[in-house]
């Protein structure tokens, strides 16, 4: 009762519902996806993995738990190797450096260096940044020695900051794809926009609420998070792709219902009351039981886990609650028959989707369809 509540009433709905979203939104702008690793660090106490993780690090220091590798080809230089032992001892974000050992079939080199700080500290990524782009350089200068720092922090470094460099990128596509589509289905501009925005309201909402639980610490007690720990690269853009296809059929279903009617009778209310109706008590029990799926996710050891758990279950329920039975319903009312305007050239030149293939022509010139008998 409140969804077609809403859709009588569709400004206060609206409005609300917008402001809600806009403020878990603000901090999803304040996310940081980590360009370094989640090490054993952010595991519980109680976890074996963890107690070692502490005990390595207090004994030999914090660095021992994420070390480096430098592979170094001297080319025939007998001193770059000296130069770069020396250089890379002297960086401040290193402890130590192990012994130097080199494959005598090839010459190549390899330096072990220990940082003085943890794999996920930020300090390390930055002394990483250093060692590659300031240390190695001046230390082997223009010859032709080259060298090169891996190791599994620095790898995963290197994928947290490519995935934060792709992910706009996936983001675009996957908006502009499901633009067309929905476009293509529902011979419409304004349904497609309306749900890309509205879907990319949810997502930011899960986005906030990690920002806040994981980042701020924000109840993260309530979950068995015992600090705050840097938000995993992969993570938003897993979530993105995954509650985007959700979401999508969430609304797929929804408008299909509201579009039928609309054919039939010529009346966007009573549309929008019928399709809203006829699927709320499907999409509500259907996101109700993926939340608590998801739910379940979030009370595991794992940091990752309890991200991708949190993330799905909060974006889930804000979509089935607040995005389609608040903000949709609301936004179709004000709209009005406009939801379903489409340009007659544009219309010519789409092929024809499996909905909605009749009556393109009047809804093009932003006229009602014809009703059409119903037999009861």
């Amino acid at each position: 009762m409140a969804a077609l509540d809403r859709a009588r009433r569709p400004a206060p709905g609206a409005v609300r519902g917008r402001r809600g979203g806009a403020a878990a939104d603000r901090d999803a702008t304040r996310a940081r996806p980590a360009r370094r690793p989640t090490d054993d660090g952010s595991l519980p106490h109680s976890r074996t993995e963890r107690r070692a993780y502490d005990l390595v690090a207090e004994g030999f220091g914090p660095g021992t738990n994420g070390p480096l590798v430098i592979a170094a080809d001297p080319a025939g230089d007998p001193g770059v190797l000296g130069r770069l032992v020396g250089a890379v001892a002297a960086d401040p974000g290193i402890a130590s450096v192990a012994p130097t050992h080199i494959d005598r079939a090839t010459g190549i080199a390899t330096l072990v260096v220990f940082p003085t700080t943890s794999p996920q500290d930020k300090a390390t990524a930055d002394t990483i940044a250093r060692l590659r782009t300031d240390v190695l350089p001046t230390a082997i200068g223009h010859g032709p020695a080259t060298a090169h720092v891996g190791g599994a922090a620095a790898s995963l470094s290197d994928v947290g900051r490519r995935t934060s460099q792709r992910l706009p990128v996936f983001v675009a596509a996957v908006l502009a794809m499901s633009f067309l589509l929905l476009m293509l289905v529902f011979r419409s501009i304004l349904v497609p926009l309306k749900a890309v925005l509205l879907n990319l309201l949810s997502i930011g909402a899960a986005y906030g609420i990690m920002v806040a639980v994981f980042q701020w610490g924000w109840a993260g007690a309530l979950i068995g998070l015992e600090a705050t720990v840097p938000i995993v690269s992969f993570i938003p853009m897993f979530l993105f792709a995954i509650l985007f296809g959700l979401s999508m059929d969430y609304e797929v279903f929804l408008l299909s219902r509201v579009r039928e009617e609309y054919l039939r009778t010529g009346d966007n209310g009573t549309a929008i009351v019928e399709g809203v109706s006829g699927t709320a008590r499907i999409i509500t029990s259907a996101a109700l039981i993926m939340v608590a799926v998801f739910l379940s996710f979030a009370v595991a050891e794992d940091p990752s886990a309890k991200m991708f758990g949190l993330g799905l279950a909060t974006a889930i329920f804000v979509d089935a609650t607040v995005v389609r039975m608040v903000l949709v319903p609301a936004t179709m009312t004000l709209l009005g028959r406009t939801n379903w305007w489409l340009p007659k050239w544009l219309d010519r030149m789409l092929p024809r989707g499996p909905v909605g293939t009749d009556d393109t022509d009047a809804e093009s010139m932003g006229q009602a369809p014809r009703p059409r008998p119903v037999d009861r």
